[in-house]
């Protein structure tokens, strides 16, 4: 059954003043809520290794932002800015990074009235090379456009060399040098992200090697490219009639033997980091069901699971989230790899994490402080129930940063 919340119910009174509109001076000097079990301490970041329970996974995504926010100037005067969502021929991100000459993306318009005769956009990104912008397919939310350049190259050095850093839009400024660095955590690999994994910005290099050298921690990583659709709000009145956005994510076969294997908690860093390692439950489980892990759907983990295929199994109950372990779920999508002979699982996540859901995979969380009546802080509310109140009435009280460049906090419940 989905969870019919009233989203008013999930609110707080986050004053302008405590938007974090710039990065901290260090990364690792910004503040650090630890709750444990019910009880508030405040830290900064840089002691994080200390307040990590003993042989804890922590589990990083990997993702990295583009500079995806292209500007065009019509003859006319008019500013029109182009912004890409994610890629449609070819559809796969790395692919399409490494392509040359032309490309198709999925994109919303800022000022598309202004773009009326739909005649091709122009700008000039460096020496003899031209980028051009033309619309192939208009839909509701978003349009269809290729983007076709000369001079050569790859399609990341056109947008490296014509785009801006889509910093998020309650910053209310535009973005600098500074965010192009700091917009960005210091692990980012994998291009493919139009937002941040924010909980991962507070992390150094120095942190980073500590934690390699501790005995008692290890690390993974996980790639889900985070979408525009993160800061969509919620408009419905309730939960039920929100339409989560799809993500596209990956994770190798050796993480997911490591996180079948290991014993102790597992920290997920950031929601996008926690909702990869709750989505493959539910992978799991569609592939002891006989079906392909390709796509979590929004409210899959409330509903029966749609089972085609019983032959393997010895009770049709066989599939309840009470009885299928998050091990056996996580074999089930190893053995799916190997009998495929694949050595990545590549799917995409719609889940949507509200109360009353209950993890599976992840035992703790590192996360930032996110915006009233958001589906961030309905999981953050999954995560540790009606003490997000709590958390979040200390953190105002104590003068820390909120959303994107904001402070940090270490919850486990």
């Amino acid at each position: 059954m989905k969870p019919n919340l009233f989203i008013a119910d999930y609110t707080y009174a986050l004053p302008d003043e405590r938007i974090a509109r710039f990065p901290a001076g260090r990364r690792d000097q910004s503040k650090l809520l630890y709750y444990n079990k019910g009880v508030l301490h405040s830290h900064q970041f840089s002691e994080l290794i200390d307040l990590l329970p003993d042989n804890a996974l922590l589990c990083f995504n990997n993702t990295r932002v583009i500079p995806a926010r292209l500007l065009f100037t019509k003859d006319t005067g008019a500013l029109i800015e182009i912004f890409c969502l994610e890629p449609i021929d070819p559809s796969n991100y790395e692919q399409c990074f490494a392509t040359t000459g032309s490309c198709v993306w999925k994109c919303t318009v800022g000022n598309l009235k202004r773009w009326k005769d739909d005649t091709p956009l122009q700008k000039n990104i460096g020496g003899d090379s031209i980028l051009t912008a033309e619309i192939i397919a208009k839909y509701e939310d978003y349009l269809h456009i290729n983007f076709k350049w000369t001079g050569g190259g790859s399609f990341a050095r056109v947008m490296e060399a014509g785009g801006a850093i889509p910093i998020p839009p309650y910053l209310k400024r535009e973005a600098t040098g500074e965010d192009t660095l700091r917009y960005q955590t210091v692990y980012a690999r994998h291009k493919g992200s139009v937002a941040a994994p924010t909980a991962g910005l507070h992390f150094t290099d120095d942190i980073l090697n500590r934690l390699k050298d501790n005995k008692k921690i290890t690390l993974t990583e996980v790639t889900l490219h985070v979408g525009a659709g993160t800061f969509r709000p919620v408009k419905t009145d309730t939960i039920a009639g929100h339409v989560m956005h799809s993500e596209p994510f990956s994770i190798s076969r050796a993480t997911l033997a490591l996180l079948a294997d290991h014993q102790g908690p597992v920290i997920a860093v950031g929601t996008t980091s926690a909702r990869t390692l709750e989505s493959l439950y539910y992978l799991g489980m569609q592939c002891i069901a006989g079906n392909k892990p390709e796509q979590v759907e929004q409210w899959e983990p409330y509903e029966q699971l749609r089972i085609t295929n019983y032959e393997s199994l010895d009770r049709r109950d066989q599939l309840s989230d009470k009885t299928t372990s998050s091990k056996d779920a996580l074999i089930a999508l190893i053995n799916y790899l190997d009998n495929n002979q694949l050595d990545t699982l590549h799917a995409a996540t719609q889940i949507l994490i509200a109360p009353p859901y209950k993890f599976k995979l992840t035992n703790g969380l590192i996360t930032n402080f996110h915006q009233p009546q958001s589906t961030l802080l309905l999981l953050i509310a999954a995560f540790i129930g009606d003490n997000w109140r709590r958390v979040y009435d200390y953190a105002l009280a104590n003068n820390y940063r909120f959303l994107s460049y904001g402070d940090s906090s270490l919850l486990i419940p």
